[in-house]
């Protein structure tokens, strides 16, 4: 008799692990499979007082050439990178604008007193690749009044703007007093800030930007 009892508890216990494995194979089945991280979008910023009022009549990637004048001054650089969606896709068929100051600190606006040196383009726009890259000629961002040394960027898709933000010289003293700079958080400060190195011909930065598309 008492075999036959510990026979039935035995069984009834191995049913009621069968029982559970199922429930949890159902709860499993049941959750929704974890889509992958998003990437991090780039900080979006200011405009400033500073984008062009009309379309200069030169606007492509050489910043360092207007029409027939060539600018010399400052430390010449290429400022490339790629752009991508939240999912890592590159920004087919979007467009990118930067806009800075000459070395003197000086934008082509009228609300800086179209001062600047008319040799420097101060703004361009590029297409980008079918890969999200965009590559300018351009100086070394410069100083100007009240601001750390940055130059401005804006990515359109289409009519849309996705983003303006402002991109910045790691290792630049200028940065941590710079009321723009010091109020991003750590990791979108690492987003827009990178060295520029030297090359054959001057310095190159790289930026890896992310926006929502």
């Amino acid at each position: 008799m008492e075999n036959k009892i510990s026979t039935r508890r035995q069984a009834m216990a191995s049913t009621a692990v069968l029982l559970s494995a199922s429930h949890w194979a159902s709860a499993w089945a049941q959750t929704p499979t974890p889509k992958p991280s998003q990437r991090r979008p780039t900080p979006s910023t200011t405009e400033g007082p500073y984008y062009p009022v009309k379309e200069p009549l030169d606007a492509d990637y050489d910043l360092l050439r207007n029409g027939t004048l060539v600018y010399t001054k400052g430390q010449s650089a290429w400022v490339e990178g790629v752009v991508t969606d939240l999912d890592g896709a590159p920004l087919k068929g979007g467009t990118m604008e930067i806009w800075q100051c000459d070395e003197a600190g000086h934008y082509d606006h009228p609300g800086d007193g179209s001062k600047n040196d008319k040799a420097f383009q101060g703004f361009g726009r590029v297409t980008l690749s079918a890969t999200g890259q965009f590559k300018f000629r351009t100086i070394k961002p410069a100083l100007y009044s009240g601001r750390t040394a940055h130059i401005h960027a804006k990515i359109k898709l289409g009519s849309r703007e996705l983003l303006t933000t402002q991109l910045y010289v790691q290792g630049e003293a200028g940065n941590a007093k710079d009321y723009l700079w010091r109020n991003l958080h750590r990791d979108d400060r690492a987003a827009v800030t990178v060295p520029f190195t030297a090359v054959a011909d001057g310095l190159q930065a790289m930026y890896s930007l992310v926006v929502k598309a």
